[in-house]
């Protein structure tokens, strides 16, 4: 097989110097790059001959990175025409061009003509050229089926696993900015082939971090946007097979017709979402159930409610250490209980939805600022039901006014506005509710 020209090899002077040679032979690259840099050959040029990151290789260069994988040193040594032996690798094929088959006309890869040669080879038996191409075919296939993980890789599912905690204190615009910042990073992974088992743990990492960008999206009032990222979230989850990670997506992808006003739109993809999810009790499963009770409340359907309550409150109680997991793509107890407060509130079970919601802020830790938000306006919502709406107003008046001004938008304003538009008109210029009213207006 043909390699094309590099576009950054070495000037023959700087192969012959003892210096380099050493650094060569002890494969450390800090120093190969550094004395490549310095006959004018750019850290981008590098990258581009040896199918690194110019940032990578610039961290290489000044030792903050190294360089382990065999198939990257092989790139290395290709990029760059370093003779084989010069690093401990076999002898290269651009080093003796004429033992290595051409299955490339000059015209570039032609199957036509890669055909012909191997039929003319194979005329004369399984010896020579014909066996040589034989084997030169299927070794590129194995080396290809064979090749590292990217090395980024490993890094960006670290990342979707921290992200996967939540803000922890921060302000949704802030994660955002990084969660998008990173997801960027692996479509130059996704459009350069990659072996089957790589490819689908890029499109795992993917659909997770897509889905979590939409998830704050939805946090933020973004809900047009945040539909987009789900469904972005939802191919990738689906070309990576993992079908509990889709389910997860199309459950928290209900959550906004939930929030905005299409309880049954909501209840569709909720339904959507346990289907795909299955009858094994996994977190999606559970999340799903809960998420369906939640839209049944609010489009009125009661028995479809205490239904969908059952199966999340069977499920949870099923639930393995890893799926009770406190992040986002685990159904943890007070999570549980965050649902369970809402869709209760809204069906007007005020005894149980306060249950709830002592033991959901229990459970919630200091930071879950918008958690214990939520759950204070789900409070607010059962003292008004019960008929003290001057005690709501005054609640969800403070609970709006001890947020930072980053969360006093999206999700949060969308439920104390429902509440507000709950309370009769005749009420409306009570001072308690005048001061609910400025606060949200603000």
């Amino acid at each position: 097989m043909r390699l094309p020209p590099s576009p950054a090899e070495l000037p023959k002077r700087l192969l012959s110097d003892p210096a380099f040679v050493h650094a060569l032979q002890d494969r450390d690259f800090s120093v190969v790059f550094a004395m490549a840099n310095g006959t004018g050959i750019s850290f981008n040029r590098i990258a581009e001959a040896c199918g690194m990151k110019a940032d990578r290789v610039s961290k290489v260069a000044h030792g903050n990175a190294a360089v382990t994988a065999l198939e990257t040193i092989e790139r290395i040594a290709d990029g760059l025409r370093i003779p084989g032996a010069l690093l401990g690798l076999a002898e290269r094929p651009w080093e003796n061009p004429a033992q290595t088959p051409r299955l490339e006309s000059d015209d570039g890869d032609d199957p036509m003509k890669r055909r012909q040669i191997l039929r003319g080879g194979l005329a004369a038996g399984l010896t020579g050229t014909a066996l040589a191409t034989l084997n030169t075919t299927r070794q590129s296939f194995d080396e290809a089926l064979a090749a590292s993980t990217p090395a980024d890789l490993p890094d960006l599912e670290a990342a979707a696993e921290s992200y996967g905690y939540g803000y922890h204190g921060q302000a949704p615009s802030r994660v955002l900015a990084d969660l998008v910042t990173d997801f960027a990073n692996i479509r130059p992974l996704l459009a350069s082939p990659q072996p089957v088992a790589t490819r689908i743990r890029l499109c795992r990492t993917a659909g997770q971090m897509a889905g979590m960008t939409a998830i704050v999206l939805h946090d933020l009032g973004g809900r047009r946007q945040a539909r987009n990222w789900f469904a972005t979230a939802a191919r990738a989850a689906h070309e990576s097979k993992d079908r509990q990670l889709h389910a997860w997506i199309l459950a928290r992808e209900a959550m906004v017709p939930l929030n905005y006003g299409a309880p049954q739109t909501a209840a569709h993809l909720a339904e959507q979402a346990r289907r795909t999810a299955g009858t094994a009790p996994t977190a999606a499963a559970t999340l799903a159930a809960a998420v369906a009770a939640r839209a049944y409340a609010l489009a009125r359907q009661p028995d479809q409610v205490h239904n969908a309550l059952a199966d999340a409150d069977r499920l949870m109680e099923q639930l393995s250490g890893d799926q009770r997991a406190d992040t986002w793509f685990g159904h943890c107890e007070q999570k549980h209980h965050v649902h369970l407060s809402h869709a209760l509130t809204v069906l007007g079970d005020t005894r149980r939805a306060r249950e709830s919601q002592h033991r959901a802020l229990e459970l919630s830790a200091p930071t879950s600022t918008m958690t214990r938000t939520l759950l204070a306006i789900d409070s607010a919502a059962c003292a008004h039901h019960d008929g003290d709406t001057e005690q709501a107003c005054r609640r969800a008046t403070a609970a709006l006014s001890a947020l930072p001004p980053d969360y006093r938008s999206g999700l949060v304003h969308t439920r104390a506005m429902d509440l507000y538009r709950s309370i009769p008109a005749q009420h409306r210029r009570q001072p308690a509710v005048r001061d609910l009213r400025e606060v949200l207006s603000a």
